[in-house]
């Protein structure tokens, strides 16, 4: 009769220290799940916005600015108001917060992408291939991320694939200076000699043995880098030059507001605008735990 050793799987996992280091911390389990409300909510937008804000069938020019909890010409009640085109602001907003996280966190994915593979490039070849891909990540990281992004909507125009491009450019920079310095700790290993020794391919100790040891920082940076880039596409969208009006996002839904906002009529970039700041600091409470919770350093 053999006897079997049941082992109990180990919770020391990447995942399982994120999900422990959230939960130890009420101040980000409350940001966790109030981001989660947030997905949920622009993932099932359609079905829970009392309209389509985009449906010209559905708005009536006769309910514009209607402050919050009127009756509309239908017997509707608008318990967020309406904006100067009759808009339900309600509905808007969360038509505007699937926008924004769409391009957030798109963007920051891809931005992701791109930078891990250079990053991981630069540290495992180095020589000429290091330098050359570092200046580039110095000469992107030299520049105002607002600045660049201006000046590259205002050559190629408007519309939610480029400025998802326009993010993904000044983006990518910070994911490569983080994989490469990451990296370069762990080429030295005895693992990744190992791994050479086996005769096995450069694309397969890059990805397959390089990169698992370099998540704890991407997924730290990941998700601060998504608050950053729902902020920096809210700011190009309210200075006119980011989405067009037929995508709106937060930040377009607040300059629509922006002018009538002393006349009274507050809700109309009040709310978006409380919406996004909501957003933006609960992606933000959620990272700085995962940097204290993967960060060994600040762990001890």
């Amino acid at each position: 009769m053999t006897a079997i050793a049941l082992r109990k799987p180990s919770t020391d996992t990447l995942l399982g220290r994120a999900f422990n280091g959230l939960l130890k911390s009420p101040k980000a389990t409350i940001a966790a799940i109030i981001f989660l409300l947030l997905l949920l909510t622009a993932v099932f937008g359609p079905w829970l916005a009392p309209q389509d804000p985009y449906d010209l069938m559905q708005i009536s020019i006769m309910d514009a600015r209607l402050p919050p909890g009127s009756e509309s010409m239908s017997g509707g009640i608008y318990w967020l108001g309406t904006d100067g085109q009759g808009r339900d602001m309600l509905s808007a907003m969360i038509y505007g917060l699937r926008t924004s996280l769409a391009v957030g966190v798109v963007s920051g994915v891809v931005a992701l992408g791109v930078g891990t593979a250079l990053g991981l490039i630069a540290a495992y070849f180095g020589g000429r291939v290091d330098a050359l891909i570092m200046r580039l990540v110095d000469l992107m990281l030299g520049f105002p991320t607002i600045l660049v992004a201006l000046m590259l909507l205002a050559t190629i125009g408007q519309g939610v694939g480029k400025v998802m491009f326009a993010l993904v450019l000044v983006q990518w920079a910070l994911f490569a200076r983080a994989v490469r310095s990451t990296a370069l700790v762990e080429k030295g290993k005895e693992y990744v000699e190992a791994a050479a020794c086996l005769d096995l391919s450069k694309t397969r100790i890059l990805f397959g043995h390089l990169l698992p040891n370099c998540l704890p920082p991407l997924i730290v940076i990941g998700t601060l880098q998504v608050a950053n880039a729902i902020s920096a596409e809210a700011t190009l969208s309210f200075l006119g030059i980011g989405l067009p009006i037929t995508e709106p996002s937060l930040g377009l839904l607040i300059a629509n507001g922006y002018e009538v906002l002393m006349s009274g009529q507050y809700w109309i970039s009040v709310y978006p605008g409380l919406l996004l700041v909501l957003l933006v600091f609960s992606i933000n409470i959620v990272g700085d735990r995962l940097r204290e919770v993967l960060n060994p350093r600040l762990a001890q």
